[in-house]
């Protein structure tokens, strides 16, 4: 339990921009999150079913201290704690305990009826993903540099370049009436784009740095998914596009 926890609040709180997340469990665990702008849209499925029912996370950053904790670093016991509620069983707390019992903290969940009218809008409908690519650590390091020397452009732009032998994803920042810069972020990709589109520098990056196995597809209808299977759950984040 313990680790799927530090999986979920480092794959959103951490982010600095998710700081509500709903849980839908059965025989599979489906978690799911918006940043307050809807810059970005979460999706994620865990590898195992870790829950039952629906239930919200907030206040995030108490979970996360809780889950630092030196208290509950070893052989202690952190368990949801089911209720009856208006004739069902659902859950209501996570209960932490340190090892000798003489240490304790409930972390409270929001009930469903709240949970699904604040995330009612987290919904994706799909796209056709016309490039599809796995990006390396040295182009995520390139996107830092090129970000930290157009660090007052808050969006950036993506295009494809055909260089007659292949074609190019290039990220561009700034325009022809700012200072810009362009750089090559995965080069000899499979799919074309025909539009650019402009996506969220801070937010990007944020979930690029993200620990785990990053697939990026983008879509010519102005969407952008960031994949990251982390061992323990897959998160897709969705970045709708500006038009440019």
């Amino acid at each position: 339990m313990k680790d799927i926890l530090q999986d979920v609040v480092a794959k959103t709180h951490a982010l600095g921009f998710l700081n509500l997340v709903k849980v839908t469990g059965a025989d599979t665990t489906t978690i799911e999150s918006m940043a307050e702008d809807r810059s970005v849209i979460l999706t994620a499925d865990t590898n195992e079913a870790v829950a039952d029912g629906t239930f919200g996370m907030p206040n995030l950053d108490k979970l996360a201290l809780h889950l630092k904790n030196p208290e509950y670093q070893k052989d202690a016991k952190i368990d949801v704690v089911k209720a009856e509620r208006n004739g069902e069983t659902i859950p209501t707390h996570i209960h932490f305990e340190n090892a000798v019992g003489d240490f304790q903290n409930d972390y409270r969940f929001m009930n469903q009826q709240i949970i699904e009218e604040k995330l009612k809008s987290v919904k994706f409908k799909g796209a056709n993903w016309d490039v599809t690519f796995n990006p390396s650590m040295a182009s995520i390091a390139r996107m830092k540099l090129q970000s930290a020397a157009h660090s007052e452009e808050p969006t950036f732009n993506v295009k494809t370049v055909d260089t007659g032998s292949a074609t190019d994803l290039v990220f561009s920042f700034g325009d022809a009436s700012t200072h810009a810069g362009e750089f090559v972020f995965q080069p000899s990709i499979s799919g074309k784009l025909a539009h650019t589109w402009a996506w969220p520098v801070a937010q990007t990056q944020a979930i690029l740095s993200l620990g785990g196995d990053i697939t990026m597809s983008i879509s010519d209808q102005g969407a952008m998914q960031i994949a990251v299977d982390s061992g323990l759950a897959t998160y897709n984040y969705i970045l709708p596009a500006q038009s440019k």
